[in-house]
C-alpha cells in the first residue's frame, strides 16, 4: 500500500461522507415534518368535523321531526276548522268535540314551534363551528400545497449536489486498489458509513478517542504507507497531512 493510494481512500471517505450527509439532509428536510404536522392537524380537524356534523344530524333529525309533526298538525287544524265552519256538522256535541281538538292542537302546534326554535337554536353553534373546521381545512390544504412545492424545489437542489457527487465517485474510486475498496465498503456498512479517519494529534477523528501513547508511537514508526486500524473503533488510519 502506498501514501497516495490512502490519500485517495480518505479521499473516497471524504466524497461519501459529504454524500451521506446529502441524503441525510434531503430525507429530513423541514418540509417533511411541516407536511407531517399539516397531516396531523389536517386529521385532528377532520376527526373533530366528523363529531360536530354527527352531533349537528341528531338535531337536524330532531328538528326535521318535529317541523314534519308541525306541518300535519297545521294540517289537522285546518281540517277540523274546515268542517267545523262548513256547516256539515250541525250536531252541538260534534261540534264541542271538535272545538276543543282545535284547541289542543294548537297547544300541540305552540309546543312544537317552541321546539323547532329551541332546536334551532341548538345549531346555530354547530353550525358555526363546522363552518370554522372547514375554514381550517380549507386553509391547511392550501398551505400544504405552498409547502409540497417548497419540499418538490429543495429536493430537486440537493438531488443535484447528489448527482454532482456520485458523478466525482468514479474519479475518486480509480486510485484506491480494489482490494483496498472491497475492505473499505465492509467497513463502511458495519462503521455508520466510515470506514476511514484521519490520525490527527494522536486521536481518531472516527471515534475521537486518543490513541495509547505505545500504539501511536509504533504507528509512527510504521513504513510510509502502511495500512493501520484504529484500535479502538477498527476504522481505517490515515496520518492527516499537514496544512
Amino acid at each position: 500500500m502506498t501514501t497516495p493510494e490512502l490519500q485517495a481512500l480518505l479521499a473516497l471517505q471524504d466524497l461519501d461522507t459529504r454524500t451521506d450527509q446529502e441524503r441525510h439532509h434531503k430525507a429530513h428536510l423541514p418540509q417533511r415534518a411541516e407536511l407531517a404536522e399539516m397531516d396531523r392537524l389536517a386529521s385532528e380537524r377532520t376527526a373533530a368535523r366528523a363529531g360536530v356534523a354527527a352531533a349537528l344530524q341528531e338535531i337536524v333529525t330532531r328538528q326535521e321531526a318535529a317541523e314534519r309533526e308541525l306541518a300535519a298538525t297545521e294540517g289537522r287544524i285546518r281540517h277540523v276548522n274546515d268542517r267545523l265552519y262548513g256547516g256539515t256538522v250541525s250536531a252541538s256535541r260534534e261540534l264541542q268535540a271538535m272545538a276543543a281538538e282545535v284547541e289542543a292542537l294548537r297547544k300541540r302546534v305552540s309546543e312544537l314551534e317552541d321546539r323547532v326554535l329551541g332546536l334551532m337554536d341548538e345549531r346555530q353553534p354547530l353550525d358555526d363551528e363546522l363552518d370554522r373546521l372547514d375554514r381550517d381545512l380549507v386553509d391547511i390544504a392550501g398551505r400544504r400545497e405552498g409547502v409540497e412545492a417548497s419540499l418538490r424545489a429543495a429536493e430537486a437542489e440537493v438531488g443535484s449536489v447528489l448527482a454532482d457527487l456520485e458523478a466525482a465517485r468514479a474519479g475518486r474510486l480509480a486510485p484506491v486498489p480494489p482490494s483496498l475498496v472491497v475492505a473499505y465498503e465492509k467497513l463502511r456498512s458495519r462503521l455508520g458509513g466510515v470506514a476511514v479517519a484521519r490520525l490527527v494529534g494522536g486521536r481518531c477523528d472516527g471515534c475521537h478517542l486518543s490513541l495509547p501513547a505505545v500504539e501511536l508511537d509504533r504507528i509512527r514508526h510504521q513504513p510510509s504507507g502502511t495500512l493501520e486500524h484504529c484500535e479502538q473503533c477498527g476504522r481505517i488510519l490515515v496520518i492527516a497531512e499537514p496544512g
